[in-house]
């Protein structure tokens, strides 16, 4: 019990996750099936729309925003700071740190990771590690999107009696275009209203907030 209690924020987002993954296999064969059904198509099980480019363009848009939010926020942190904003560092404290405030290298501790004592090639992995595995994720959904989008929308054009278009075809229409920026926009205004709104509202108890009597130009510090 004291494993879940000390994993309890990720445990319940993971079956948050897993939850909404699962309505939204439900909801949309539903919807699928309609479509199909109004366009004189045969309807499919839940087991067919899951692995179909439908399911899996829908999915892999919606994980390629979220993973440029958090690679934007993560890397452009490290440079632009926000005045009384608790994600932001202090003015004035802008780039990647010495190596005595990161504790690399001769001034890690006992209890470091491994990798923190390392030099070289290593060192700069594991101090770039959480923005390179966002970034990686971030385009391997991208590209999953693509490729499944495109497969729906040669079916849609076939459908039309059209011809297919090329993978290259695909990443310059404005189909394409269309997914991904619709949900950029949106993760994008996400965080800018965590960084702005944070400055001046309080969440009792949040880390992800100032504490409640904090002044509002106080900037870096949680509740």
């Amino acid at each position: 019990m004291r494993r879940v209690k000390d994993n309890a924020l990720s445990l319940t987002f993971l079956a948050l996750f897993v939850l909404a993954l699962g309505g939204q296999a439900v909801a949309g064969t539903f919807q699928y099936n309609d479509e199909q059904l109004a366009s004189g198509g045969e309807p499919v099980s839940p087991l067919e729309y899951v692995t179909s480019s439908s399911f899996a363009v829908d999915v892999a848009e919606n994980w390629q925003s979220e993973y440029l939010q958090f690679l934007l926020f993560i890397v452009l942190t490290v440079w632009l700071v926000q005045r009384g904003s608790p994600e932001s560092k202090e003015p004035g404290q802008e780039g990647v740190e010495s190596d005595r405030e990161q504790l690399v290298g001769t001034y890690a501790k006992d209890d470091s990771p491994a990798w923190a004592r390392a030099k070289g090639l290593r060192l700069w992995l594991f101090g770039n590690s959480l923005g390179l595995v966002m970034g990686a994720v971030f385009l391997g959904s991208w590209l999953a999107q693509s490729v499944a989008g495109l497969a729906r929308f040669n079916s849609d054009r076939l459908a039309d009696l059209r011809d297919p278009v090329s993978w290259g075809g695909y990443l310059a229409s404005p189909e394409f275009w269309n997914r991904s920026l619709q949900n950029w926009q949106s993760e994008l205004l996400a965080v800018l209203s965590m960084v702005v709104l944070s400055i001046y509202l309080r969440q009792r108890g949040s880390p992800e907030s100032k504490p409640v009597g904090a002044p509002h130009a106080a900037t870096g510090v949680q509740g």
